[in-house]
Formats: C-alpha cells, structure tokens, sequence
C-alpha cells in the first residue's frame, strides 16, 4: 500500500486536491472490491493511511515544481537583454 500510494502522489502531484481526495475515495474502494476488507470503521483508517502516504508522495512531487521553477526563473541580468 504505502509504495503504490507514494507513487500515485508522485506522478499526480501537479493536481494535489485532486491526488488526495481521489487516494482518500479510490483505495478504500479498491479494497473493497478486491474483498481484502469489508465496510467498517477500518476502511476510515485505510483512507486516512492513503492521504498520508499519497501527500508525502505530493509533497516531493511539489517540491521538484517548485526547485524546477525557482532554477528556470530569469536573472535581473538575462531579463535587461
């Protein structure tokens, strides 16, 4: 679970509330089709467990936007020719 919820936050972090709620719906789902749990309070939890571990994924994945954009930012130099 936590791998395939950190990869899902790294390759959809551009569109973080989008990733999180999607991690929060989609893997309590997923294992409720897959019969691996059933409906109960423990699919709160599974929930919970999956923003966690897809933010930590979106939070790397936003970090990298934004070292990429501060890098690509023109300096006062490059900006005057």
């Amino acid at each position: 679970m936590i791998p395939t919820m950190i990869l899902f936050g790294l390759v959809f972090g551009r569109w973080w509330l989008i990733t999180l709620a999607a991690a929060a719906i989609g893997w309590p789902l997923l294992l409720i089709v897959t019969s691996v749990a059933e409906v109960d309070a423990g699919l709160i939890w599974a929930a919970a467990l999956a923003v966690v571990n897809a933010g930590i994924g979106v939070l790397v994945h936003q970090g990298f936007l934004h070292g990429y954009r501060h890098l690509r930012r023109p300096t006062s130099n490059e900006v005057l020719n």
